[in-house]
């Protein structure tokens, strides 16, 4: 199962889109999930348009818009490949995320999160930690990026950086 991970998009206009590289892959991924600050309500229904297959999972964060706030959770968990996975945007200061969100989850092997706009792959006590970064806001990152998740018998976990 190929999900797709994006994260921190912070689009408020129609004309501001995702990279065409970005789209390209969410297009093909089997599920997308998005880390939250879409920022703008459009983002997500367009998203959830964008999947051929439908599939969507997505929290708010600390940037969406109320109407985005009332309809996503602050975090989410799901099954995916045999995996238990969990979402949330992160809070605070982007600094030592892993440690802030480790505490939001029970019994999950992936948690997924966004907020610092910088990529984390890494795995800590078991569970892995990844953060997609953003693809068009380099606000903390020297880089734009997204993150691809391939599972399986094991978990193939890539950060892709755009050109």
């Amino acid at each position: 199962m190929k999900i797709v991970v994006i994260s921190d998009t912070h689009i408020k206009r129609e004309e501001k889109w995702l990279p065409r590289e970005v789209e390209k892959a969410l297009q093909e991924a089997d599920l997308t999930v998005h880390c939250g600050d879409f920022v703008a309500p459009f983002v997500y229904e367009r998203l959830k348009n964008l999947n051929k297959r439908g599939k969507l999972i997505a929290v708010h964060g600390n940037m969406d818009a109320p109407e985005l706030v009332s309809i996503l959770p602050a975090k989410a968990t799901f099954e995916a490949a045999g995996y238990r996975i969990g979402v949330t945007h992160g809070f605070g200061s982007p600094q030592n995320l892993i440690d802030k969100v480790k505490y939001e989850f029970e019994g999950v092997e992936i948690i997924l999160f966004g907020h610092s706009h910088s990529p984390i792959n890494e795995v800590k006590e078991g569970i892995l930690f990844f953060n997609p970064g953003s693809p068009t806001d380099k606000r903390f990152a020297p880089f734009n990026s997204y993150g691809v998740l391939e599972l399986g018998q094991e978990i193939k976990r890539e950060i892709i950086i755009l050109k």
